[in-house]
């Protein structure tokens, strides 16, 4: 029997909080929001009906500590927890903990996370099921075992981390002498991360695109896929733009990806919303890669693309409800792109950026959609990551999307401290992104052109800085070299940290 959700906690922070504080508006059902004792003014607090502070050493153990968040959400008579992604939102003892405390997750059962959660187990469910994967390996930790069985695959091989993700204990090994040491590198580097040291072996597919499905399943045995979507553009194993439908792929493997999406959610009864990942060679092959067990950051695309809400189809199955749609009735309107805006300086190798949101703006219009988690007047802080927002275009066919987002990025001003919208733009102006030349090392080879040589213009700093003060750029600019006026030395010196021309305004 379904139950009505009246109130709801997010247990997170940023844009996706925000983007969930808006479906649970629209569906009148009152939300509580979480924040750290530094973040008590936050865009996602700001906007919930209802703020609860946690306490925490550092500002991110506010969002880690299962057992406050739970004894907070029974405090307030929560309903249910919704945990975003990041933070506990794949933790299966937080799902349990929420569960035994009476109060419904938002998410797939404990279950489902840790066999996912473990790549060789998640390996093993997808090969009993049929599901392709990456010719692989995984026994005991005997170095010997370990040679004998990459020469068996073939080099090059991964050496990859049991648990966890975000690229790291993860090494690409050429050859049989470098073996030993990826070994031990990737063990430390997996240990420190996620408190698990184990590895295992896989072939390392090279120049492979990144395809994913969206799937959805009512934790009864029906599951649906929403299509899939393209993830190539990545830098370090970190997405940085998206678009459905992927690019570049036959009609055969994109019926056999979202088969094999199905397949991969039936075989383990999936509740909620969900992604299977998956490798796509070169010749058009497709290996299962992994399975996130909650919604994805660039769930958007999807949206877009269906016009459906994923959040409301989530909260619908969390309170005993059907799957709300059947397979006929999911349909590709258009193409999407989401670009990831972060606060990093591409011009020095990503280094993450940080300080006063002094203007934070994007040139809305038909078809774009901005997914933000500060806005003008906030605080970046180095205690959370990098991203500040996403900013999502739709169009009837790719190129018109391509032009879209492009025109979105030009109309974008961060303002403050650097940010890698320029970067983003470069991306979606490169031939090869165009023709959908890409792969998932793609930028690590090198996007052509970039860095530009030149910089930036003067010019592009006289503007950025009249609009960080509401100033015309005419007026800041004096002769013809771009130099900013003496008559306005007050205001600029009034702006503190503000960093020049990494600041990132319209290109």
């Amino acid at each position: 029997m379904s139950a009505s959700f009246q109130r709801v906690l997010v247990a997170n922070r940023g844009e996706i909080a925000v983007r969930i504080l808006r479906t649970l508006r629209e569906l009148d059902i009152q939300s509580v929001a979480i924040h750290s004792s530094s973040d008590g003014d936050a865009f996602h607090v700001r906007e919930a009906d209802v703020r609860v502070a946690i306490a925490g050493v550092s500002p991110v153990d506010a969002y880690l500590d299962a057992e406050a968040i739970v004894a907070a959400a029974l405090s307030l008579g929560v309903d249910a927890i919704h945990p975003g992604y990041g933070f506990l939102s794949e933790n299966a003892e937080f799902a349990r903990r929420v569960e035994a405390a009476g109060i419904a997750f938002i998410g797939p059962r404990a279950e489902t996370m840790e066999l996912m959660g473990s790549k060789i187990a998640a390996r093993a469910a997808m090969e009993a099921a049929g599901v392709p994967v990456v010719p692989g390996w995984q026994g005991s930790g005997d170095l010997i075992d370990f040679t004998n069985e990459a020469s068996r695959i073939g080099y090059p091989v991964l050496v990859k981390a049991a648990f966890g993700g975000g690229g790291k204990g993860m090494r690409v090994v050429e050859a049989a002498e470098a073996l030993e040491e990826a070994i031990a590198s990737a063990t430390r580097e997996a240990q420190s991360a996620f408190g698990d040291g184990t590895v295992f072996l896989e072939k390392f597919i090279e120049g492979p695109r990144h395809v994913e499905v969206q799937i959805l399943g009512d934790g009864e045995g029906g599951v649906v896929h929403l299509l899939e979507r393209e993830c190539s553009v990545q830098r370090r194993h970190q997405k940085v733009i998206e678009e459905c439908p992927a690019a570049g792929i036959t009609e055969e493997t994109r019926r056999t990806i979202h088969l094999a999406g199905i397949r991969a959610a039936e075989a383990v009864n999936y509740r909620g919303a969900g992604t299977v990942e998956f490798l796509v060679d070169a010749q058009g092959d497709i290996h299962f890669l992994e399975m996130n067990t909650r919604l994805q950051v660039e769930h958007p695309v999807t949206e877009m693309v269906t016009g459906m809400d994923l959040v409301r189809a989530q909260i619908g199955i969390a309170e005993g409800g059907p799957l709300p749609w059947t397979q006929e009735e999911i349909c590709v309107g258009g193409h999407a792109m989401e670009a990831r805006i972060y606060a990093e300086d591409p011009m020095h190798g990503f280094l993450p950026a940080a300080g006063p949101v002094l203007r934070f703006q994007v040139e809305e219009g038909p078809g774009v959609r901005v997914d933000s988690g500060v806005e003008t007047g906030d605080e970046v802080t180095v205690h959370f990551d990098p991203m500040l927002a996403k900013i999502v275009v739709h169009a009837p066919d790719r190129e018109r999307c391509r032009a879209r987002l492009i025109d979105a990025l030009e109309g974008t001003v961060v303002h403050g401290f650097a940010s890698n919208v320029h970067f983003l733009l470069h991306v979606a102006r490169c031939d090869d992104f165009r023709d959908a030349r890409i792969h998932t090392r793609w930028i690590e080879e090198g996007v052509p052109g970039w860095p530009p040589e030149a910089g930036f213009p003067p010019g592009e700093v006289a503007a950025a800085l009249s609009l960080a003060v509401d100033l015309p750029v005419e007026s800041s600019v004096s002769g013809g070299n771009g130099g900013v006026s003496r008559e306005f030395s007050g205001p600029w010196a009034s702006l503190g940290a503000w960093r020049g021309p990494a600041g990132e305004g319209r290109p």
